[in-house]
């Protein structure tokens, strides 16, 4: 096997957002296991203007870093709310909740995440917004 993997991630890595419903207003590329990675893993997101995620979500280990392209939002953290332009970068610790909302123009973003954990060590929060 090669020491590298090489892909793009809007064509090459499979969009789950329509499996979930989400497909009308975003994208969400998770592409850990298609880039093999061995200690972390990464994903490109696209929210449409003002789609915010319908769930919030925490981590058992996981810290991640997101990255954004393109467009603006903001990040509802805990209680807290940061907001985001490009080239922002927010680092969130494993256990703080987390969600995005796109601003006016949409939001494109990478998440990385550290370390890879089994298949999934997220807590999912469904209607977490409600409170907002």
């Amino acid at each position: 096997m090669a020491g590298y993997t090489y892909k793009n991630l809007r064509t090459e890595v499979t969009d789950s957002a329509p499996r979930f419903g989400l497909g009308d207003s975003m994208e969400a590329h998770f592409a850990r296991n298609a880039l093999d990675c061995e200690r972390s893993g990464l994903s490109y997101q696209k929210l449409g203007p003002g789609f915010r995620v319908p769930f919030g979500h925490s981590h058992a280990e996981q810290e991640e870093i997101y990255v954004v392209l393109s467009g603006s939002g903001r990040a509802k953290l805990d209680d807290e709310f940061v907001d985001l332009e490009p080239l922002d970068a927010l680092r969130i610790a494993p256990a703080t909740v987390r969600a995005i909302e796109a601003g006016p123009d949409g939001i494109e973003l990478i998440a990385f995440g550290a370390p890879r954990t089994p298949e999934n060590d997220a807590q999912m929060l469904p209607g977490w917004w409600a409170d907002s």
